[in-house]
């Protein structure tokens, strides 16, 4: 079997735990295959020095969620917008491990475009965390149906993340990403960016930024990042196009915009490449700033 198949086919196919029989975990994960595994992430940051100076602390607000939540009043930039922590907590259920940072964007005027990203992100993380309780639920009963014990299941937990971090920021413009994360018996998390133009309501594109020639622009740098990621020996992470592979970005690819203006392309882990590389992201340099 062609080396590349191989290798894709181990990065995606699931651990099974010793005390789970193949057949179960294969009926509790059935119908879950397109999600994407990763590995655990280190999300939750540390506030650092209180004796920092005032302009620090604003310039934190947005790296530390925790700033943002008990220091709400105090906008990101200038006035015109500000993103802040609406739901911020630690808290265990059971043995569900929570701990939840939840971004909001709130501007001077009733914007449609920050009120739909609003609603989109609560969605999502409330689907995220109703999905992380189910999911829970069904080990339970696939562990204790296979010999596990009570008191052997009382000992297992799942960590459950939702977090968010600013990439960059103007007086008028965002770009951000929001991370939902759950670690148990196995783990994922899924990434979501948003890059907004609130001044005129609306999402900033890789057009915007790299004009109408964009996908050209995107697919040489990436192909050439790709193609500088093999070593002496002829190693790479990333799968060849015609073993699911990188071909070319289109609409839906995700990026984010770096603090210089740089959109930084993001392919969720195993999508272009194995596991062992986890997400994988190409600066795209030949752009221009918004905002």
């Amino acid at each position: 079997m062609d080396e590349f198949k191989d290798a894709k086919k181990a990065y995606e196919d699931i651990p099974i735990p010793d005390e789970l029989g193949g057949r179960v975990w294969a009926g509790v994960c059935q119908g879950r295959a397109n999600r994407r595994r990763v590995q655990r992430r280190r999300l939750l940051r540390t506030v650092g020095s209180l004796a920092a100076c005032f302009a620090l602390l604003i310039g934190g607000l947005n790296l530390f969620p925790g700033f943002a939540s008990a220091a709400a009043d105090i906008p990101v930039l200038g006035g015109f917008f500000q993103v802040l922590t609406v739901r911020n907590y630690d808290t265990t259920e059971g043995q569900i491990n929570y701990h939840v940072s939840v971004p909001e964007i709130q501007t001077d005027a009733d914007d449609a475009l920050a009120r739909k990203v609003n609603e989109e992100i609560q969605e999502r993380v409330d689907a995220h965390l109703e999905e992380t309780k189910q999911l829970w639920e069904e080990y339970r009963e696939a562990y204790l149906a296979t010999g596990g014990t009570p008191e052997e299941w009382e000992q297992r937990q799942m960590d459950v993340i939702v977090d968010y971090e600013i990439r960059s920021q103007t007086d008028t413009t965002v770009s951000f990403v929001v991370n939902l994360f759950q670690g148990s018996f196995n783990a994922y998390n899924k990434l979501y960016f948003y890059n907004l133009d609130l001044a005129n309501d609306r999402d900033i594109t890789l057009e915007d930024l790299l004009g109408e020639d964009w996908v050209e622009i995107c697919n040489t740098a990436i192909q050439k990042q790709i193609d500088e990621s093999v070593d002496e020996n002829g190693f790479t992470y990333f799968f060849p196009p015609d073993k699911g592979g990188f071909s070319t970005v289109d609409e839906t690819t995700s990026f984010y915009i770096n603090a210089d203006g740089t959109p930084v392309v993001v392919f969720p882990q195993y999508e272009i490449a194995a596991g062992a590389a986890g997400a994988v992201e190409f600066p795209i340099r030949e752009s221009s700033n918004v905002g």
